[in-house]
């Protein structure tokens, strides 16, 4: 698809938090947030008991807009678009407030109905997540959305008025403990709610994907208590059994206790209780076992919609190849052209050799993709593009796999030899299944193999048959379109590391 640079602001005025990200996208088509900005509003704490925003948080509201756009316009946005959720529909002066943030800022601000913000939250999942069937759970300060969601496409959707500041203000949490009772009872008017919508309760064992800051709010806590070993969100797994624990860990603790607890938040620190019921009463709603955080959120979504409206991701697999896509454009590290040859032959050669080793399906996948990223790392310095490839395909955002997938991938991408793999492989173990480290090895060399066949980086072989021959020679009979001395030196360097692998002792021969 063709792309236009432009760079572009998102602001999301939400019931608890008002958020900034900016965009870019580049003419070659790669995009990226450049700058984001982050103030607690809790806009939803200070509506007055006749539902008005006082002219103070509108006044310092419009204060924050200012910086944001300052903000923009040093990063040269060619437009910002702004929205307010849950606690500017629900204020009764909304129409005043939002006239007076418009004299005060110049920016127009939509106001979303709940079924737009759910639809924009969906989006942002889809385009980030290759989830086929679920429920798209957004709880805010002042609203909870709930989207269905079948085979990548919105069945239904409903927004309530329930939010984890809204709903301390109205059972007055305050600063101490939230005794069992409390719970007991936000639980049920919360589940009561829910009950209005049949469908909710119609479609058991779907997973609930988790957006806003509530839900990464309790992902950050369980990867720390947990000591989980990848810092990364996006994808992260949260049972109903940790929900409940977190919840009889925090609700004891005072707000001044919470806000020390090594994980949290300090600003969600006397939110997060009543938040984490909500997401309790949804799972027990929706009937569903666990959680799955989506790292993207509203302003993603406004991304995508605004954008890259032309942006599909509808086949097999296509979020990660979108975000492969992505990635390379982002960090050139060798030309494309190297790339896809030697994606092209690790691929034929695994089509030859990984039956006879009896790999999982699922390695072809990673092996492609790896195939195409391992020479990321050379963007920051050759010499250590392993070491690089290695950390860039682990902290880099890029999505449609989980955790261990990404893990396999960046160790396929980066292996140069066992002794490197154990180690890059030490901090992660807890990811890894019986078998992952061998096959890793495995398919590594199977990719250095493959750089090697187009070490001239000129595609120069143009046909490869792979055959076994006597005393246990892995025959490369390659046809091309000049001769292919480097390749035959490289292939000759590493094939006592090959053997060691696999078994056998690759050999070049041009036909």
């Amino acid at each position: 698809m063709p792309y236009t640079a432009q760079t572009t602001g998102m602001i999301d005025i939400g019931s608890n938090t008002v958020r900034l990200s900016v965009y870019r996208v580049t003419e070659e088509g790669a995009y990226r947030v450049i700058d984001q900005g982050r103030w607690p509003a809790r806009l939803s704490q200070r509506l007055t008991a006749d539902g008005r925003l006082p002219a103070d948080a509108v006044s310092e509201l419009g204060e924050v807009l200012r910086h944001y756009k300052r903000i923009c316009r040093i990063h040269g946005v060619d437009r910002i678009r702004t929205v307010a959720t849950a606690a500017v529909r629900q204020a009764t002066n909304r129409d005043q407030a939002l006239s007076a943030l418009f004299e005060e800022t110049g920016l127009v601000i939509e106001l979303l109905p709940g079924e737009e913000e759910a639809r924009l939250g969906s989006l942002a999942m889809l385009r980030t997540m290759n989830i086929e069937d679920g429920f798209v759970v957004d709880i805010g300060g002042g609203s909870t959305e709930i989207t269905l969601l079948r085979n990548r496409q919105i069945v239904a959707s409903v927004s309530f008025p329930i939010g984890c500041v809204n709903t301390s203000t109205r059972f007055e949490l305050g600063e101490g403990p939230v005794a069992k009772t409390m719970l007991d009872a936000m639980q049920y008017e919360i589940l009561d709610k829910l009950s209005a919508q049949a469908w909710i309760s119609g479609q058991p064992d779907l997973p609930i994907i988790g957006l806003g800051g509530t839900v990464r709010a309790l992902g950050k806590l369980r990867q720390r208590l947990d000591e989980y070993p990848f810092a990364n969100l996006h994808g992260y797994e949260i049972s109903s059994a940790s929900l409940s624990s977190s919840i009889d860990l925090l609700a004891p603790l005072t707000v001044e206790k919470r806000r020390k607890l090594p994980g949290l938040s300090k600003d969600r620190a006397d939110v997060i209780v009543p938040g984490l019921v909500i997401l309790q009463a949804v799972l027990r709603a929706c009937r569903s076992s666990g959680i799955v955080v989506c790292g993207a959120g509203l302003r993603d979504g406004l991304f995508y919609d605004t954008c890259l409206p032309d942006l599909r991701m509808d086949g097999e697999d296509a979020v990660a190849e979108e975000s492969i896509r992505n990635l390379r454009v982002l960090y050139p590290g060798a030309p494309p052209s190297h790339l896809d040859q030697v994606s092209r032959l690790s691929l034929a050669l695994y089509d030859q050799l990984a039956p006879g080793a009896e790999a999982p399906a699922e390695w072809r996948r990673l092996l492609s993709a790896a195939s195409r990223l391992f020479r990321i790392g050379a963007v920051l310095d050759y010499n250590d593009c392993a070491q690089h490839t290695f950390y860039i395909l682990m902290h880099a955002h890029w999505n449609g796999m989980s955790h261990r997938e990404k893990l396999l991938v960046a160790a396929i991408a980066s292996y140069r030899n066992a002794n490197a793999l154990r180690r890059s492989l030490a901090g992660y173990r807890t990811l890894l299944r019986p078998g992952d480290e061998e096959l890793c090895a495995k398919l590594g060399m199977l990719l250095q193999l493959a750089a090697a066949l187009d070490r001239s980086e000129s595609q120069a072989i143009t046909s490869l048959h792979v055959a076994g021959g006597a005393g246990g020679r892995l025959l490369l009979d390659a046809a091309a379109s000049h001769a292919l001395p480097v390749e035959t030196t490289e292939v000759r360097a590493l094939a006592k590391d090959f053997r060691k692998c696999w078994g056998l002792t690759p050999s070049l021969r041009l036909i």
